[in-house]
């Protein structure tokens, strides 16, 4: 067995080894098994896709679509390639738990992962059994090192489902105690807050509040105050609303001149906008993805601050066969702290001074309720701060 660098991936690596037997002979089986297997990699990642296809489930899974089998089969042969030469090691387990992830990511059935790796396993075998058939003490030493490497496989392909399913079970539990809190708060926070703007109504309308202008004064910063509050009581409530979304072909550039509109980024901001006019039209909740556009915009007007910089929205089609629209937003402002980068689309986390974090959490959930999402890269070239990068789906074609 060939060990990777100290730490919990090694720990988990070597665990799952010992669970399935996995050795050193087994590895040099593996290898031997190689030069015998290798001729026939083309023809079982024919195999492979040729049985996706004519599945219709299984063929709605293929990232990228049809047009990406191409490549999809080259990737099965290397794949083919490292399963049979190692090393087995931190690298090895860390490749393979990001394809788990792309699994988990495109909402692949662990059926179809299971029989996925069936396929492969026969195929594999059968070469070995033809191949060998002379030889059956060694074959069934091959054989046997073939099918530990392959459980090995599936152990880590179901180790990465489990995480991805404690995350969201560990997200959900976050999410129904905030909504909790939140529900009773903001309600609570409403009915002093609706005597407040009534007492203030009538203050105003008294004749010593409009002959006296430091009343007045102090009155006006009551009401914007009043504001503020009711603003962050109702987006607090609107993280735990699931609002019917009211779907409906549109046209991204048109939402982001709302959004801009509504934002009206101060002078010293440059916003420049390309390739939306050229996108297709997407199907989903203008009012809602206009909110999506206010939040990211506001962000970055924010990092900003006072000094002067850009902020650049550029819109495509990404040419890789999935129908979706790619939106990426970048300014030049600092970026974020890489400690709370991984949770930056979490309710409640900021680093702003008066900040509540729910900008970005509302963001998330009304693209993930789109069937798109969001996620954050520093930027490289460009503005170079904050880099957002946005997938929408695109209307469905008709039938």
């Amino acid at each position: 067995m060939e060990a990777g660098p100290g730490g919990v991936t090694d720990n988990v690596l070597e665990e799952l080894q010992r669970y399935v037997g996995f050795s050193s002979d087994d590895g040099e089986a593996l290898r031997e098994l190689h030069p015998i297997a290798c001729a026939h990699f083309e023809r079982i990642a024919d195999v492979f896709y040729r049985r996706i296809l004519e599945h219709p489930e299984a063929r709605k899974a293929l990232e990228g679509g049809e047009s990406q089998v191409g490549h999809l089969k080259v990737t099965l042969q290397d794949w083919m390639g490292s399963l049979l030469l190692g090393p087995w090691d931190a690298a090895y387990f860390e490749r393979r738990c990001r394809i788990g992830r792309v699994h988990v990511r495109i909402h692949l059935p662990q059926h179809y992962m299971f029989g996925a790796m069936n396929l492969l396993r026969q195929e594999l075998a059968a070469v070995l059994e033809e191949s060998l058939r002379d030889a059956p003490a060694r074959a069934a030493r091959l054989a046997q090192a073939l099918g530990k490497i392959l459980d090995l496989e599936l152990a880590i392909m179901l180790h990465t489902y489990r995480e991805d399913l404690l995350a969201q079970a560990a997200r959900a539990e976050r999410l129904a105690t905030f909504g909790q809190l939140v529900g009773s708060i903001g309600h609570e926070l409403r009915n002093p807050l609706g005597v407040i703007e009534t007492s203030l109504f009538i203050l105003k309308g008294r004749p010593a509040a409009a002959e006296d202008a430091r009343v007045t004064k102090h009155l006006d910063r009551i009401g914007e105050q009043v504001e503020v509050a009711n603003h962050i009581v109702t987006s607090l409530l609107d993280m735990i609303r699931s609002r019917p979304l009211v779907r409906a072909p549109l046209r991204l550039a048109e939402v982001w001149a709302s959004a801009l509109e509504a934002v009206a980024p101060p002078g010293h901001v440059r916003v420049h906008a390309q390739g939306l006019e050229s996108l297709p039209s997407v199907e989903g909740d203008a009012v809602q993805l206009r909110q999506v556009f206010v939040n990211l915009l506001q962000n970055a007007v924010q990092a900003l601050g006072e000094r002067e910089g850009e902020v650049r929205l550029t819109a495509d089609v990404p040419e890789d066969g999935a129908r979706r629209v790619r939106l990426v937003l970048e300014d030049s402002g600092p970026g974020l702290d890489p400690a709370i980068r991984a949770r930056v689309f979490e309710p409640l986390m900021t680093t702003k001074a008066r900040g509540l974090g729910l900008g970005l959490a509302l963001v998330r959930r009304i693209l993930e309720r789109h069937g798109g999402g969001i996620g954050y890269a520093p930027a490289v070239g460009g503005p170079g701060g904050a880099r957002f990068v946005v997938e929408l789906p695109l209307t469905p074609e008709p039938s």
